[in-house]
């Protein structure tokens, strides 16, 4: 049976009140008042449901000892993860495009990339490429319009230009789809991993770098598709959680593959003790939510 959506509009205060009654302290009206003027209600709901009793429940809604500004502080601890996890998948993303193109242009030269021989599959190459072409016909990036007004051949730009024009998740896509594992392993190669590894990583951090872009809930987010776990370095090996290896997937061996890829891409950062400063000041200390096994802190690439 259909159902009608009949919920009406709060006013702030009718917010703050609603809150009250359904078991949340509330101990500065202004402060509260600003914080859903300016960040919302529904949008602050993601941080407060782990505080919820289980649907059903009879009331009030909230546990005990449920605050407001434990409520906030949790969002700007989840924004300030965002911003971290962005600034590596940022480095992440450009180390592929460099190492992408790269291997590309010494194996085909400038516009080898267009060789439909070297894609698995004819009609993902077809869409990946005509996707590519209308981004193309309407990028307004200098070099790109550029290219369009010198040269009438070949149409599409050389592969190191596309390479800083696409998406993450184009990018993915044209990695992921080359037929060639050797030609997958050489790209792979400069960020760490194997082919058969950072294919399904670039996926996953596609998706966590997309949650970062559109300021989505991150640090308990359940994942669908979790990357797969390498057996080495050692290092690496003896920091990941082997226990968690089905989907739905959490935050924390996301993070421990980052904290490898930093390494080794971004030897000089400060990103995993950033990381670990960050986590440190979590305002309810629940990092079993993200993942985090008890002894976390002592494991190589974290110690």
């Amino acid at each position: 049976m259909a159902r009608t959506f009949s919920k009406p509009s709060l006013t702030l205060a009718q917010q703050i009140a609603h809150l009250r009654n359904e078991g949340m302290t509330v101990a500065d009206v202004l402060r509260a008042e600003h914080w859903l003027a300016n960040v919302s209600y529904y949008r602050l709901s993601a941080y407060w449901l782990p505080f919820e009793y289980p649907k059903g429940s009879p009331a009030p809604r909230f546990r005990p000892g449920t605050d407001f500004d434990t409520i906030t502080a949790l969002y700007t601890f989840d924004r300030n993860l965002r911003h971290q996890v962005a600034r590596a998948a940022e480095h992440v993303e450009v180390a592929l495009r460099g190492s992408w193109a790269f291997a590309l242009a010494q194996q085909g030269g400038s516009h080898g990339y267009l060789n439909a021989s070297l894609y698995s599959d004819r009609k993902i190459f077809h869409d990946n490429l005509g996707r590519l072409a209308r981004e193309v016909g309407t990028s307004p990036e200098t070099y790109i319009e550029h290219y369009r007004r010198t040269y009438s051949e070949p149409a599409m730009p050389a592969v190191w230009m596309v390479a800083e024009m696409m998406t993450f998740g184009a990018l993915s896509r044209w990695y992921s789809s080359l037929a060639d594992k050797a030609l997958r392993n050489r790209i792979a190669a400069k960020l760490g991993l194997p082919e058969a590894l950072l294919v399904p990583l670039v996926k996953h951090l596609v998706t966590v770098r997309n949650i970062c872009a559109h300021h989505g809930r991150l640090w308990n987010r359940r994942f669908k598709v979790s990357p797969r776990l390498p057996l080495k370095p050692t290092d690496l090996a003896g920091t990941l959680d082997y226990t968690v290896t089905s989907a739905p997937g959490t935050l924390y061996n996301t993070l421990t593959l980052l904290a490898h890829l930093m390494r080794i891409i971004a030897p000089t950062s400060t990103w995993r003790d950033d990381m670990k400063a960050l986590l440190s000041v979590h305002p309810t200390g629940d990092l079993p939510a993200m993942g985090f096994p008890a002894n976390w802190a002592t494991r190589p690439l974290w110690a």
